[in-house]
């Protein structure tokens, strides 16, 4: 079982920047993630990180966030930077078990809508609110 906890959302003017945090236990696994979701709406992939580094973005991210992890601090980090009000979304953070995953790496189209099962964990989600 993982824990996860996020914390960091806050309401920000267009153009600003957030740090989100997600603490975790026990441990890591091989694929956590950051997800996102606004009421009526699908929830959606926002940025994924495999244990081996490699790291996945939506289309929508066009290089304004970076996700990273520190193990040594077991938190899973999604840095966001140039913020739009279409940005405004609860954020959550996922990770799959490792039993689900067949290496240290994300699956093929992890960050896709509505979320894989294999995102089995969830946080209980931070809320980002931009204004214009």
């Amino acid at each position: 079982q993982v824990q996860l906890v996020e914390s960091g959302g806050a309401s920000v003017q267009t153009g600003g920047s957030l740090d989100l945090s997600c603490k975790y236990s026990p441990t890591d696994t091989h694929c956590m993630g950051w997800f996102r979701q606004t009421p009526g709406k699908e929830r959606e992939g926002v940025a994924a990180i495999g244990s081996d580094g490699d790291m996945e973005y939506a289309d929508f991210v066009e290089g304004r966030f970076t996700i990273s992890k520190d193990r040594t601090k077991n938190t899973l980090s999604l840095r966001m930077a140039s913020l739009k009000p279409e940005d405004t979304a609860m954020y959550y953070c996922a990770a799959v078990p490792r039993f689900y995953s067949s290496g240290p790496y994300c699956f093929a189209h992890a960050l896709q809508s509505p979320p894989s099962p294999n995102w089995y964990y969830w946080g209980q989600g931070t809320q980002v609110t931009v204004s214009s």
